[in-house]
């Protein structure tokens, strides 16, 4: 096999790869065994025809495609290592000459890692920021806080109201007939929600329990059900129960029920750190995003298309296992909020070029301060992974190999650039 590379512009390369006519022909071979049981020949049991007989039927070339993917995986990983580029994309592979008892040729065109021209990365303005808590805040924290501990009670002496939680039965009509999902029974609402179409809600507010109400609403002309869209409808409606939420009382008690504090001034303090801790850590946050958005903005580099996609498709993955975790399948999430792939191609590709445009700054920084990481932080880097996995250190090590220690050396060596480069920021 021989390989030759040509650099083409935005950071793009052109491999060409030639493998022998043996291989070539070994690999038709290949195909051929493989295929056999499923070409069927007159005069011949089912993968008992000569090779020679079916290509003559079929064509010399109809194992040439199953050949050339044979081939290709290993070629492109070998020429890959021998051109010694640093390929960020997935290859786009292009057969030029393919035949029997000819060298196979075919082409690998790829993105490789851009070259970084820094502009100015120390010393970059900020505007200052100082984190504090206000007591509108601290009290918004609070009523969240009261809100997750409350309880639902029932209420029978007064008629609905806006923000009560009602529980119905209904049942729909359109044209004088019932609409398929159009009818339950105990069906939990709460009046403001707007969970319903139209005012449907709204007119079930002052409303007793035992009330019938006839409700009329008019479904949406882009509603989800087709045959419904701009319909009038009548819902017939019984109220069930009222209930109401109940906030606990604002007191130590409360205080001992949610924190491991004994009085209220004390979980206060607590909860008012916490928040400035948070606000803190968005602040720092904030200034390594603005830090580094000005960094990229100083500096020149041309980033190949090919790079961005893989990027895009990274984290379209990274998205689609999160959701997974959560318990939802990626095509539920779509169905339920209306996203499609294109669409949120379209959105993760801006981020995608910041996340690259910045580790490609980060690194360049990394090379023009020598910054250099010792195996005592590589190893201390693996031993919090491994608690974090809940192994024995010793395990996961044996689980790390060279390319994952230098990949670990690397991250550490770019946290080091982002504290250099925030450090030296000037606030302004």
């Amino acid at each position: 096999m021989s390989v030759q590379v040509e650099k083409l512009e935005k950071s793009m390369a052109k491999l060409t790869i030639e493998v022998s006519a043996e291989e070539f022909n070994a690999a038709i071979d290949k195909a051929y065994k493989k295929n056999r049981n499923r070409i069927a020949m007159p005069g011949f049991r089912k993968g008992k025809a000569p090779r020679a007989m079916i290509e003559k039927m079929y064509g010399a070339g109809i194992f040439y495609e199953d050949a050339a993917n044979i081939i290709i995986p290993d070629a492109y990983e070998n020429a890959a290592k021998e051109s010694e580029l640093e390929i960020v994309s997935q290859p786009e592979i292009a057969v030029e000459q393919i035949e029997k008892d000819k060298t196979f040729i075919f082409t690998a065109t790829v993105a490789t890692k851009p070259e970084v021209t820094l502009g100015d990365y120390k010393g970059i303005e900020v505007e200052k920021k100082t984190a504090e808590v206000t007591d509108e805040e601290l009290t918004a924290e609070i009523d969240r806080v009261r809100e997750s501990n409350s309880r639902m009670i029932t209420v029978d002496d007064r008629a609905t109201q806006d923000g009560d939680t009602v529980v119905i039965d209904f049942d729909g009509y359109v044209d004088g007939e019932q609409f398929q999902g159009g009818k339950a029974e105990n069906y939990t609402l709460v009046l403001g929600s707007h969970s319903f179409i139209d005012n449907f809600e709204d007119q079930l507010v002052g409303k007793n329990i035992g009330d019938e109400v006839e409700v009329n609403v008019t479904f949406p002309e882009k509603y989800q059900a087709e045959e419904l869209q701009g319909k009038p409808a009548v819902f017939k409606v019984k109220i069930n129960e009222i209930k109401v939420k109940e906030l606990p009382e604002l007191d130590d008690d409360f205080a001992q029920d949610v924190s491991d504090f004994d009085t209220l001034d004390e979980y206060k303090n607590d909860l008012k750190s916490k928040l400035l801790e948070n606000k803190e850590a968005a602040l720092k946050r904030e200034k390594e995003e603005t830090v580094i958005g000005k960094i990229i903005d100083n500096a020149q580099m041309e980033i190949p298309e090919p790079m961005v996609d893989m990027q895009t498709r990274q984290m379209a993955q990274e998205f689609a296992q999160r959701i997974q975790s959560q318990g939802l399948s990626l095509e539920q999430y779509m169905q339920f909020t209306g996203m499609t792939q294109q669409k949120m191609i379209d959105e993760l590709k801006p981020q995608a070029l910041k996340r690259i445009q910045s580790r490609l700054v980060l690194e360049a920084v990394v090379a023009a301060e020598n910054i250099e990481i010792s195996d005592e932080d590589v190893n201390k880097e693996i031993e919090e992974m491994a608690a974090m996995y809940q192994m024995e250190a010793d395990k996961f090590k044996e689980l790390v190999g060279d390319n994952e220690k230098k990949q670990i050396s690397l991250d550490l060596a770019v946290q080091k650039a982002v504290d250099l480069v925030v450090d030296s920021a000037v606030e302004k």
